[in-house]
Formats: structure tokens, C-alpha cells, sequence
């Protein structure tokens, strides 16, 4: 215990010195307005981390629209708290250290007493946690009247037109949200999950319909990333609205090899394709045709399929994280590297025996199909990213002819 009383006051110190000194070697006031625009830069991100959960499917819409409006009202605050510290004087700045100087410690011993006893680590009702965060309709109603004020003299906030729309939204106003949101996308550099977002939003305006202006969004996030689950969603929800039962599944089934196959996303997107199936006509091979972009009433082409087996090379098996996840996926052997099939599992289920197909596609115009040989890549992702990032386990295969069976691929190299 003395042990880490020491570590406290050590650490309570650097913190104070970090805090303190700024305070009070600093006249100039415009410093204190960058740290407000720091600190609602610093919300900016919480807000997009926030946005990355409800994508993976970590939060449901009530928490999200509870965290979202609480960050929105923090950078409202911090915003005027800006504009409010930048007219204060040396003088005032003395008082707010001697006030930090007080409340720092008091505040790491109050945090002492309430973390260090063993009935503050019981987990608490769901319930009262959404309580401390929830904010009335009236209260979000007037932080985005406050936000909209403050975009009028600065109208090239792309990010605040982007928070503005989120605020729309939470409140159910899709036409003025839209409109935000359009702001914001003629601003910022372009990302599929704002384009995605966008199109929900303008389709939730026309009456929850995702013909016309949606689906032109919705291509351009897809051209931005072909695997973006919640672009696919909408695509694959569109073309079941026009009545191509055939595009629904192909969208549907990539999402499929991007979500774990254990995961109630999983679950309902695969109700989905049933229905869009059942809608299609019923027999399997219709439906396979028509994912694979052939002809129900013309002759089956033989499908085209890569398989084997994956393992890992025995000076790995010890360094395997316990939740990674491991992505199969097929690539034309000169050219583009995008994927033309993949397959997402965990991990745990090396030695894994795969099969790509032209139902595991990115893209409707990127398939296995359409390569005449390929090379099979296996990774390992400790943080389920698709995309190879350092630390992660890799193996690949020598190019061979799709239709290839028994192809085995070794993860034996670490991403460097």
C-alpha cells in the first residue's frame, strides 16, 4: 500500500506541475482559446470512436443517441468556455490554479476512497448508467440551436456540420439533418461511413426510401471501401426495395464474411438473405446463379471455388492472442490487391479447413471467378481489422488455379 501512496503522490504531482505551470508562466490569453479548441478536438474523437462502436455493433441506438448528445454538450460548453477564458485576466488565472492546486489532490483521494473499496468494482445496473448521461429532447433541441448559431460565422466547419446533423437526427429532424450532412460532405475529405450515414439520412427524409440520391451516395462510400459493412447493409437493402432479390444476397453475404459468424448482426443478416431467397424463387441453384451473376434458366457454370486447409507454423502457437481473428481471403496474383473472396472466423478454430467462392466477393465486379489463378492469404488480427496491421500474424500461399483444392497455406510471419 505504501508502495503505491507513493506512486499517487508522484503521479499527483506531474500532474499538478502539467497543469500548474501553464497557468502561471502564461500571459497570453490566446493560448488558453487553443486549448479549448484542443479540447473540443479532443471530443471530435470520442464522437467518431462512439460512431466506430454503433458501426461494430457494440452499442444500441439508445445508449449511442444518450453518449452522442452528451459529447455534443460537452463541445458546446468547451466551445464557450473558449470564448469565455480568452478575456480573463493573469490575475484570474492565479485564482484557477490555487483551485486546481486544491482540487486535484482532494479529487485523487475522494476517486481513492470510492475506486479502492472492494463495492465499488460491483457492476451497476445498465439502467443507471444510461440514467447519468440521458438529456431531454428540449436540452438537445437547444445545443444544436446553439451549435447552428455558431455555424453561421463559421461556415466552414466541416466537423460541426457533421455534429450538427448527428443532432438532427437524434432528434428525428431528417430534412434539416440531411441538409447538415450535405454541408458536411462538401467540406471534409470523403469516408464511407460518412457518405453511409448521409444516405440513411436523406432516405430516412424521402420517407424511408432508398431509391434515387441514397443509392448514389451509397456507391460512392462503396467505391471508397467495397467491405464497409453499413454501405453494404443499404446497398443490399435497396436492391431488395427495387426487387433484385440477386444484389441483396451478393451485398448481404459479404457482410457476412466481415462480422463474426456467432454475432446477432450475423443472425440477422442471414434472416434477410432467407427472405430475399425465398423472394428470388426458391431453388438453390437459382440462387447461386444469381449471386454469382449467371443465368437461372441457362445451363449452371461450374462454380468457381478455391480450398484447402490453414495452420499455424509451430514457433507461433504460443504467441496466438486469445480473441484474434483470422481472415482466409483469395487475390488475383498481378494487379489490384483487393480481395476477391474472404472469409472471417475465429481464430481458436485453427487448423482451419476454408472454401472461397464467388459468395464470399467484395464487389459484384470483383470475383474469384474472374481470375485465373490466385494466391490464398491467412491472417491473424489481434483487433479484427481486415487490414494487415503491425503485430499481426501472416502466411501465404504459392499462385494457384482457381478450382484448386487442398491448397495449404502456413501462418508463420509476423507483420512488421
Amino acid at each position: 500500500m505504501s508502495v503505491f501512496v507513493v506512486a499517487v503522490a508522484l503521479l499527483t504531482l506531474a500532474v499538478l506541475a502539467l497543469l500548474l505551470l501553464p497557468l502561471l508562466l502564461r500571459e497570453k490569453n490566446q493560448q488558453v482559446g487553443n486549448s479549448g479548441e484542443l479540447s473540443i478536438a479532443v471530443l471530435r474523437d470520442q464522437l467518431n470512436d462512439l460512431e466506430d462502436q454503433r458501426q461494430a455493433g457494440l452499442l444500441d441506438p439508445q445508449v449511442y443517441a444518450e453518449e452522442q448528445a452528451e459529447l455534443e454538450r460537452r463541445a458546446l460548453q468547451d466551445g464557450a468556455a473558449g470564448r469565455a477564458f480568452s478575456a480573463q485576466t493573469s490575475a484570474r488565472k492565479r485564482v484557477l490554479a490555487s483551485i486546481i492546486g486544491v482540487a486535484v489532490p482532494a479529487l485523487a483521494i475522494g476517486l481513492y476512497a470510492m475506486l479502492g473499496s472492494p463495492d465499488s468494482l460491483k457492476p451497476q445496473p445498465a439502467v443507471d448508467t444510461a440514467g447519468n448521461h440521458s438529456l431531454s429532447p428540449q436540452q438537445i433541441q437547444g445545443m444544436a440551436a446553439k451549435l447552428a448559431e455558431r455555424l453561421q460565422d463559421n461556415p466552414n466547419d466541416g466537423e460541426g456540420w457533421l455534429m450538427l446533423g448527428r443532432s438532427y437526427t437524434t432528434l428525428g429532424r431528417y430534412a434539416e439533418a440531411a441538409e447538415a450532412f450535405g454541408r458536411a460532405t462538401a467540406i471534409l475529405p470523403p469516408n464511407a461511413t460518412m457518405l453511409a450515414d448521409y444516405a440513411d439520412i436523406v432516405a430516412m427524409a424521402q420517407g424511408r426510401r432508398l431509391s434515387g440520391e441514397p443509392e448514389k451516395i451509397i456507391a460512392r462510400a462503396l467505391s471508397l471501401d467495397p467491405r464497409h459493412i453499413k454501405s453494404l447493409a443499404l446497398s443490399g437493402t435497396a436492391a431488395f426495395e427495387r426487387g433484385d432479390y440477386a444484389r441483396a444476397i451478393q451485398d448481404w453475404r459479404t457482410i457476412l464474411t466481415l462480422v463474426p459468424t456467432d454475432s446477432s448482426a450475423a443472425q440477422s443478416i442471414s434472416r434477410s438473405i432467407a427472405d430475399a431467397e425465398r423472394r428470388l424463387g426458391g431453388s438453390g441453384s437459382q440462387v447461386a446463379a444469381a449471386a454469382t451473376g449467371g443465368s437461372p434458366d441457362g445451363p449452371a457454370a461450374p462454380p468457381a471455388f478455391v480450398s484447402g486447409t490453414v495452420v499455424l507454423a509451430p514457433d507461433l502457437a504460443g504467441k496466438l492472442p486469445a480473441d484474434g481473428t483470422l481472415f482466409v481471403f483469395a487475390r488475383a496474383v498481378d494487379g489490384s490487391r483487393i480481395p476477391l473472396a474472404m472469409a472471417r472466423i475465429n481464430a481458436a478454430r485453427l487448423p482451419y479447413s476454408f472454401r472461397l467462392d464467388d459468395t464470399m466477393s467484395m464487389a459484384p465486379n470483383v470475383r474469384l471467378s474472374s481470375a485465373k489463378s490466385v494466391v490464398i492469404g491467412a491472417r491473424i488480427s489481434r483487433k479484427g481489422d481486415a487490414l494487415a496491421q503491425p503485430g499481426d500474424f501472416e502466411g501465404l500461399s504459392a499462385p494457384v488455379a482457381v478450382g484448386s483444392s487442398n491448397v495449404a497455406v502456413t501462418i508463420g510471419t509476423i507483420v512488421k
